[in-house]
């Protein structure tokens, strides 16, 4: 059987990182595109030890070029898209008064045009085979603040808008686009964490990289194809969780 190909934004480190590992040992063809040379060459070279398909792609999410460009080199090396996982961001926490247009752009630009753009080249590819699966990673700041978090949460509350906009428009292709709303996830050293870190959240822990790429790989299926549009939080319950000052 042919192997599938995934293409995952932001793949060197983070959700990303763990999401291009689950993908790697289910055996897809695995894309690792990125800006980070060093961490994705590095990555890559890992990799490479357990799947022989594994290809590392400099991309800059912000950069229309680039993102064609990862999506035409992808199909040329291993004949066509079947999952893309848009999980490139970035933060910028800054009292809105300060922040600039310059800062504003670069986040809506990283989080939210590259979804859609990249969503769209790969569409290109994925309605000329048998459909395919999209995965959005938004937040749950897309329905909930701190102070001083406007643009990464106008950009991920698109990113839940586009999703099921896209969702309708491809429909027709046979191609599944759904979003993935973590809430703290913890990329570091688990040790670092402090015990009411984990028994704040109703799921008595604060998640694990594993937890987004499990979902990712339910929601990309082709048998879980009736989720479509969706928008699944994975925050161990903290945004149902009632929060009182006693």
């Amino acid at each position: 059987m042919e192997a599938k190909t995934v293409i995952v934004t932001g793949a060197s480190n983070g959700i990303g990182e763990g999401v291009a590992r689950a993908y790697c040992k289910e055996g897809f063809n695995v894309v690792l595109a990125d800006y980070d040379s060093d961490k994705g060459k590095e990555l890559e070279a890992e990799l490479l030890k357990q799947n022989d398909n594994v290809l590392f792609l400099k991309t800059d999410v912000r950069n229309s070029e680039d993102i064609i460009g990862c999506v035409e080199e992808t199909v040329r090396t291993f004949g066509g898209i079947d999952v893309l996982i848009n999980n490139a961001g970035a933060v910028a926490f800054e009292d809105p008064l300060e922040l600039s247009v310059d800062d504003w752009d670069n986040i809506l630009s990283t989080n939210l045009r590259s979804v859609f753009l990249f969503s769209r080249e790969a569409a290109k590819h994925m309605k000329d085979r048998t459909g395919g699966s999209i995965v959005n990673i938004a937040s749950t700041r897309s329905q909930m603040s701190e102070p001083h978090s406007e643009a990464y949460a106008a950009s991920k509350g698109g990113i839940v808008a586009l999703t099921h906009a896209l969702a309708a428009s491809f429909a027709d292709y046979s191609i599944t686009v759904n979003a993935i709303s973590p809430g703290w996830i913890h990329t570091g050293n688990l040790e670092d964490l402090r015990e009411v870190d984990h028994s704040q959240h109703l799921s008595g822990r604060v998640g694990e990289p594993s937890d987004i790429a499990g979902a990712c790989l339910y929601l990309t299926q082709a048998s879980n194809s009736f989720v479509n549009g969706a928008n699944l939080v994975i925050d161990g319950g903290m945004t149902r969780k009632m929060i009182y000052e006693h």
